[in-house]
C-alpha cells in the first residue's frame, strides 16, 4: 500500500513520502523536538500519524519536492518554480536546523566532531571500560620554537581539562571546542603552516571569550610541541592534512607513539590517528577524521587490527560529502578512547550517515548521538562484535556492516524511479524556444568604467558582504551571478558590484558580462577578473525595458540550468544506490524500461546533431 493511502506511517513510509533515505528520517526524529511522536507500533518499528507527519513536512519545507516540483495547484507548470525546485534538490542550507546555514564545510565538520566529545570533566563516553591501563613512554621534550600566541595563564588553571588539535590549521576545531565547553577547558594546537598558525592565534584571541589557548608553529610529527601533554589530555580532535599522504617514516620509525604499529610510508593518516591517541589520558577521547580508504586499505590492516583488539576503537562514523577540507568526499570519523579499567567493550559502533543528502542533518549535539546509539536503527547503526571484525580483514567501512536489506526495498526504488521519470518529462517542457531576430543586431557598448563613473554601478571591495541584487564576479572561472542574499553568496567571490536598479537590470549585466569576460585572459591565481579587467568589460547600451527582456530570458535559462544540474546530481545518487542494491541482493538484475524509450541514451548521430 503506498504511503498516501495509509493513516499511519512507518519510518520507511515517511522516507518515501519525503523523497529521502531512512537515515534522514532517523535524524529528523532526534534533531527536531517537534517531529511527530509515535502513535503506535513498537520501539523498534514505531508508526506515526500520517496527518501529523504531512503537516510537519509542509511546515519545515521537507515535503516531497520531487513529486511536486514545477506544478501549481491546477497541475500547470511555471518556470518560476524551477529555482525553488533546484533549492529543494540541493537541500538549501537555510532550512538547516540550529542556524547552520552560514557554516562552511570545515565549520560543519568541526561542530560534528566536537559534539562527539564527552564532558571533559568525566570523559564518560560509554558505559564500558576496557581491559587494561596502558602506560605511555613519553619521549623527551622536543626543542620547540616560540609559540605563536600564548595568553596570560591565570592561577589554578592546571586542573582545567586540556583539549588538543595537533593539525589545527586556522583553529576551526578549537573554536568549536571553545564554543561548546567555554572556560571549562583549555585548548592548544599546532600547525605546520606559519601563516595559518598566525591566523589561528588571531581567531582564538578574538573569539574564545577568555578561554585559555595556545598555538604553536611547527611539524607536529617531527617537532611535537604538544609532547609535554602525552598521556594527559582530556581530548584530542584532528582533521589531518589530507594533501600530505606521506609521513617521515625513516626519521620516526622507532617513535613510541606508534603503539599499534608503524604505518606504511603512504599511510600518514594512521600516523596521525596514533599521534592523537598518544596524547589522551586514561578514558580520554580522540576524534580523528580519516579518508574512507584508511578504513579498509590492506597496508593498514595490522594497525586497524590492534586498534580493535585493544578496545581503543570505540566508533566509526561515515559522513556524507560536503564536510571538512575535502567536501567532495565523505570522510570517516574514528572515535578512540584510552583504556582504563578491567573490562573491554565487546563491540565497535558502526554508524553510516553517508546517505544523508544534507550534511547539516548530521547530529551536532551529544544527546542526539546518544539517542542514535540507543535507538540502534539498523538502517544506519550496527554494534559489530570485535571478534567479527578481527576474523576478517578488519574492514572498518560502516557500509559493510549495516543491514542494507532493511534500509531499502524494491518498491522504494520503483517509487523514486517513477518520480524521476515524470520529472524529466516536465523539465523537458520547460526548455524554451527563442525566435530568430529579423535583422542582424549591432549593439552600442558601454564599459564598466563608464558605468561606474555615471554611478550606474559601483565596484566594491571583495570583502564586502553581498546584498541581494548585487553582481558577483566569481573565482575559478565560474560565471558571474546575481546575489540572492543568502549564505551561498559568500563562496568564491572575487568582486562585488553594486547595481543601481533604476539604471541597470542585474541579470542583463550578468549575462553580457559572462560573454565578454570569457574572451579576456586571466593571469591571477584566483582565476577571476581583477578590478582593472572588470572596468574594461563592456555591455550593450540598452534601455532599462530592453535590459529586462534580456534579463528575464537569462534568469529563465539560469534557473533551468541550476535545476538540471541538481536533478543530474540526484539522479546519479539514485543510480549509485540502485547499483549498491543490485550488488547486495536487494534487487534482481531483471529490469524494464518505459515502452516509449527505445534505448538508454542518444545515438552517436543524435549526439552529433546536438
Amino acid at each position: 500500500m503506498p504511503p498516501a493511502a495509509k493513516k499511519v506511517l512507518t519510518a520507511a513510509d515517511i522516507a518515501r513520502l519525503a523523497g529521502v533515505g531512512r537515515a534522514a528520517v532517523s535524524n529528523w526524529r532526534r534533531r527536531y523536538p517537534e517531529f511527530p511522536k509515535p502513535v503506535g507500533g513498537t520501539a523498534q518499528r514505531p508508526v506515526f500519524s500520517r496527518e501529523q507527519v504531512e503537516e510537519w513536512l509542509a511546515e519545515t519545507g521537507k515535503s516531497d519536492q520531487l513529486a511536486t516540483a514545477g506544478r501549481t495547484e491546477t497541475g500547470t507548470q511555471h518556470i518560476s518554480d524551477l529555482s525553488e525546485f533546484a533549492r529543494s534538490l540541493t537541500r538549501d542550507s537555510q532550512e538547516s536546523p540550529h542556524g547552520l546555514a552560514h557554516l562552511t564545510p570545515n565549520q560543519l565538520l568541526a561542530r560534528v566532531m566536537v559534539s562527539l566529545l564527552p564532558d571533559p570533566a568525566t570523559n564518560d563516553l560509554s558505559d564500558h571500560t576496557v581491559d587494561e591501563d596502558v602506560p605511555e613512554n613519553v619521549p623527551e621534550d622536543v626543542p620547540t620554537e616560540s609559540a605563536v600566541d600564548v595568553p596570560p595563564d591565570p592561577a589554578g588553571d592546571e586542573d582545567v581539562p586540556l583539549v588538543l588539535d595537533p593539525a589545527c590549521a586556522e583553529a576551526t576545531l578549537l573554536l568549536a571546542v571553545a564554543e561548546r565547553f567555554g572556560s571549562r577547558v583549555k585548548i592548544e594546537g599546532q600547525e605546520i603552516d606559519e601563516s595559518a598558525a598566525a591566523n589561528a592565534a588571531a581567531r582564538l584571541r578574538s573569539n574564545t571569550q577568555g578561554v585559555l589557548y595556545e598555538v604553536h608553529y611547527g611539524d607536529s610529527l617531527l617537532s611535537n610541541h604538544l609532547a609535554p601533554y602525552l598521556g594527559t589530555a582530556a581530548a584530542v580532535v584532528c582533521e589531518p592534512p589530507f594533501d600530505r599522504p606521506q609521513w617521515p617514516m625513516e626519521e620516526l620509525a622507532d617513535d613510541p607513539r606508534w603503539r599499534f604499529g608503524v604505518p606504511a610510508p603512504r599511510d600518514a593518516e594512521l600516523a596521525w590517528v596514533q599521534h592523537c591517541y598518544a596524547h589522551v589520558r586514561p578514558r580520554g577521547v580522540a576524534v580523528v577524521a580519516v579518508s574512507p580508504r584508511t578504513s579498509f586499505q590492506p597496508s593498514g590492516q595490522s594497525i586497524r587490527e590492534e586498534l580493535v583488539r585493544s578496545g581503543a576503537l570505540h566508533s566509526v562514523i561515515a559522513l556524507p560529502a560536503g564536510m571538512g577540507s575535502t567536501p567532495d568526499i565523505g570522510l570517516h570519523l574514528w572515535v578512540l578512547q584510552r583504556p582504563s579499567g578491567a573490562f573491554a567493550p565487546h563491540t565497535v559502533n558502526m554508524i553510516d550517515l553517508s546517505g544523508l543528502s544534507d550534511p547539516a542533518d548530521v547530529p551536532d549535539e551529544q544527546a542526539v548521538w546518544e539517542g542514535l546509539v540507543h535507538d540502534a536503527d539498523p538502517a544506519i547503526f550496527a554494534a559489530v562484535p570485535r571478534r567479527e571484525l578481527l576474523a576478517g580483514e578488519v574492514d572498518l567501512l560502516p557500509s559493510r556492516h549495516i543491514s542494507t536489506r532493511d534500509g531499502a526495498r524494491t518498491d522504494e526504488f520503483a517509487h523514486v524511479t517513477h518520480r524521476l521519470r515524470a520529472l524529466y518529462t516536465r523539465i523537458g517542457g520547460a526548455l524554451p524556444d527563442f525566435a530568430a531576430h529579423p535583422t542582424q543586431v549591432r549593439h552600442d557598448y558601454v564599459s564598466f568604467a563608464e558605468l561606474e563613473h555615471t554611478r550606474a554601478l559601483k565596484i566594491l571591495s571583495r570583502e564586502t558582504t553581498p546584498s541581494a541584487g548585487d553582481l558577483l564576479v566569481r573565482t575559478l572561472g565560474r560565471p558571474p551571478v546575481v546575489a540572492t542574499g543568502t549564505a551561498a553568496d559568500e563562496t568564491g567571490v572575487a568582486q562585488v558590484v553594486e547595481i543601481n536598479p533604476d539604471r541597470l537590470d542585474p541579470h542583463f549585466v550578468a549575462a553580457f558580462l559572462r560573454a565578454d569576460a570569457h574572451a579576456l585572459p586571466v593571469a591571477n591565481t584566483l582565476g577571476a577578473l581583477n578590478r582593472d579587467d572588470l572596468r574594461r568589460c563592456r555591455i550593450p547600451r540598452l534601455s532599462l525595458a530592453e535590459q529586462r527582456r534580456y534579463g528575464e530570458a537569462f534568469r529563465h535559462l539560469q534557473q533551468l540550468q541550476d535545476t538540471i544540474t541538481a536533478l543530474a546530481k540526484t539522479s546519479s545518487h539514485v543510480i549509485d544506490q540502485t547499483l549498491h542494491a543490485l550488488t547486495t541482493g536487494v534487487l534482481t538484475p531483471d529490469f524494464s524500461v518505459a515502452q516509449h524509450t527505445e534505448h538508454a541514451g542518444p545515438t552517436d548521430d543524435e549526439t552529433r546533431e546536438l
